[in-house]
């Protein structure tokens, strides 16, 4: 955590303005990524770098500010957390959708929650890097090379392969752009997919079952709903067999995580590259701390400089907009 004067990176703090938190800034940057001076004289600034998942604990950090600032869904704030917090007028959050935020009560409470923009092409960029490091099993050649091992293994070449895309949205299209490109038949599924959108990304349409059955990697890119919560299972795991991978870079909750750690475990799947879980950050003991073929990353997806650049420059004009009585990019319940 950074507070007082250090954490206001040169902006004037006194005691009467209004306090804004600017939560789970992982990286220490979210000061420095954009330009706050907008907002000098006018607030005062506190950034913690750490998390704090106990609802206890973050409403006790918390009950002082008017103002927080959100990155994405790493901080919930349920009826349980915003009844609590009477003070609160503003949550920002990244992006224009937060699940953990439950923008109903935050409206009965007079809490206005802003969004900003995020941009999507880190997330892309790293699906693909997990797709190719899953393939080529990069990770354990890396260990087996420091251990004296050569090319004990043969790895999935993806010219020729099967890509099956869960979800295809705006990041699943661009995937499949990508993978036509590196010369592998992809196919497609999602509830309300039709042949002719798939066909117009280079596409085949099939039917759940099949998009496991038939692919040798399965990259996940659907939004998480009450639809689509634990979508993937035991059942879809085994179809995808032992010489296939999963990649899931979407959330956590769509694959049924005890059910995954026991495909990995046994060797029902190839392996699994992943970059979301259930509870994050992965508390110590976690299971897929230790599964066999896993490759994990801290939920890296949307992290870039260009994304916090946008999205906390955004966060910036959501404040000032709000200080003026005109909240901009305002999310309201559905």
């Amino acid at each position: 955590m950074r507070s007082g004067p250090s954490a206001t990176a040169g902006l004037a703090v006194t005691d009467g303005p209004p306090a804004v938190a600017v939560l789970d800034d992982y990286q220490d940057v979210a000061l420095q990524v954009a330009d706050w001076s907008p907002l000098a004289g006018r607030v005062e600034i506190v950034a913690f770098t750490d998390h704090l998942p106990d609802p206890d604990r973050l409403v006790e950090r918390l009950e002082r500010f008017e103002v927080v600032v959100a990155m994405r869904e790493r901080t919930a704030f349920p009826r349980s957390v915003l009844e609590r917090l009477p003070r609160l007028r503003l949550i920002v959050t990244t992006g224009m959708r937060n699940r953990a935020i439950d923008v109903a009560v935050a409206a009965e409470r007079g809490i206005t929650v802003s969004g900003t923009d995020l941009g999507g092409s880190s997330t892309v960029e790293l699906a693909w890097a997990l797709i190719m490091a899953i393939a080529r099993d990069l990770p354990a050649e890396d260990l087996r090379t420091r251990q004296g091992q050569w090319q004990p293994v043969l790895p999935l070449q993806l010219a020729g392969s099967t890509l099956g895309i869960l979800g295809l949205g705006r990041l699943g299209q661009r995937i499949a752009e990508l993978a036509r490109v590196f010369g592998m038949t992809v196919l497609a599924w999602s509830e309300n997919l039709t042949a002719e959108r798939a066909a117009e990304h280079g596409c085949g349409l099939v039917g759940k079952d099949d998009l496991f059955r038939r692919s040798d990697i399965v990259t996940l890119h659907t939004l998480l709903s009450h639809r689509t919560r634990n979508l993937v299972g035991a059942e879809e795991l085994e179809l995808l067999g032992p010489a296939g991978y999963l990649v899931n870079t979407s959330r956590g909750p769509i694959v049924r995580e005890a059910d995954l750690v026991d495909a990995l475990t046994a060797g029902t799947i190839g392996g699994a590259a992943l970059d979301v879980f259930d509870v994050e950050p992965l508390p110590a003991g976690h299971p897929l701390l230790s599964t066999p073929r896993t490759i994990l990353s801290p939920h890296l997806g949307f992290v870039s400089r260009p994304a916090y650049e946008l999205a906390y420059g955004q966060a910036v004009e959501d404040i000032t907009a709000w200080l003026a009585g005109s909240p901009v990019r305002v999310i309201g319940p559905r």
